[in-house]
């Protein structure tokens, strides 16, 4: 709940239209300071006017801070180690970004003292429930101000207009009428002309990947090592969280893969369509899944797997800080002890192909799998093994022959 009146707020500020209203909102409402924090999880050029724009806006003071390491190796890798994807094709990608934020913008309240936090996510996302979450299990003395539950202003077109009154720059144009959300991980598009499901997404809307099928005619090979579930080299060269990321964006990217359209069932209840591009991310998947299919023991691995939707849930509703959420990260990274190795991946046109794998760690016995003769599984040891295992199903049946 909002303070009657606070003195000082910190804001979650990118830049965009509806951040850029709520702190000049912020200060003409509450008649407070206003400090915007806007972190840098790999947005690109979009950042460099930020801090300018949010002190002409009226904003007492301006961070802009580099958070990508942190998010990289803290918040993404973990997720991959649990090969979370919510609904089977979200890989999360803004998702995992709001807890490393929020956690930031509580640390730049305290140390300014502050005694509010503001966000610009609207009253039927999931961004509300991400940010406030983690407001509540880091900081929970601090008041929280969310606008989009407050204000008049309940439409695009009347942020445009408040906008226009103050001499904020709007960023949402007729050439691209949507909202994007970018970060080191993917890009999401949202609302505007994607609200009807039946519409294509315009091809000029994509801002990191080729179309798959104007991606090059040739093949891309690409092989990942992994030490203990995490990526730490690309083609043999080691690189950390960020380059390698990176890289594989750029891979990925040029191959176009990673492109993913669904409609998803967000928290509050609503369904809604998003648009995604995640490059790096799903070649990681597809080399994390071919890599563990060597090392995982049968029932760690699907015991595992059984959890990873509802991981991806906490991830996707928000619950990143909680107990719950940290007591299955301790599972999941239990399981990837052994996973230690190499996969070799090809690319082409929005595909990814396994073409092999390979571990220091692997449980796959070509002597035990073989086809052809050996000396070391008895075929007989079957026929019992069948037979205890039909044997619920057999008295079942000579149960119902009877009746």
């Amino acid at each position: 709940m909002a303070p009657r009146s606070p003195k000082k707020v910190v804001l979650a500020y990118s830049g965009g239209l509806d951040t850029s209203v709520i702190l000049r909102w912020l200060i003409e409402t509450y008649r407070c300071e206003v400090i915007a924090f806007c972190a840098d999880l790999g947005q690109g050029e979009e950042l460099l006017t930020v801090r300018d724009k949010a002190l002409k806006t009226g904003a007492a003071r301006a961070f802009v801070e580099d958070l990508r390491e942190e998010f990289a190796r803290d918040f993404v890798f973990p997720m991959l180690r649990a090969n979370a994807v919510y609904e089977g094709g979200y890989l999360l990608g803004t998702s995992i970004a709001r807890p490393l934020i929020a956690k930031r913008q509580v640390e730049i309240a305290l140390r300014e003292g502050a005694d509010a936090l503001a966000h610009g996510a609207t009253g039927k996302g999931n961004d509300q429930v991400r940010f406030e979450l983690a407001y509540a299990a880091l900081a929970p003395q601090l008041a929280v101000i969310a606008p989009w539950r407050e204000w008049e202003l309940d439409s695009r077109s009347a942020l445009i207009a408040f906008a226009q009154r103050h001499d904020i720059p709007v960023p949402v144009t007729a050439d691209r009428p949507y909202s994007t959300d970018r970060n080191l991980f993917h890009v999401s598009y949202e609302g505007g002309i994607l609200e009807d499901p039946w519409a294509e997404p315009p091809p000029k809307m994509f801002l990191l990947t080729a179309a798959p099928e104007e991606a090059p005619d040739v093949a891309g090979e690409v092989v990942i090592d992994f030490e203990g579930g995490d990526p730490v080299a690309v083609d043999g060269r080691p690189l950390g969280p960020v380059a390698l990321l990176e890289r594989l964006n750029r891979l990925g990217a040029e191959h176009g893969i990673g492109r993913v359209d669904l409609v998803e069932n967000r928290y509050v209840g609503i369904k809604s369509r998003g648009v995604y591009e995640t490059p790096g991310g799903s070649i990681l998947h597809t080399a994390h899944r071919a890599l563990e299919s060597l090392t995982l023991d049968r029932e760690l691995l699907h015991l595992r797997d059984s959890l990873t939707p509802r991981y991806a849930e906490m991830i996707y509703y928000g619950y990143w800080f909680s107990p719950e959420r940290a007591a299955l990260q301790r599972l999941m990274d239990e399981a990837q002890q052994d996973v230690t190795g190499t996969a070799r991946l090809r690319l082409y046109k929005g595909g990814i192909s396994v073409l092999g794998r390979k571990s220091p760690k692997s449980l796959y016995r070509p002597d035990f799998a073989t086809f052809e003769a050996d000396q070391v599984y008895r075929q007989k040891d079957a026929e019992g093994f069948i037979n205890l295992n039909a044997l619920r199903l057999r008295i079942r049946a000579l149960r119902d022959r009877r009746g």
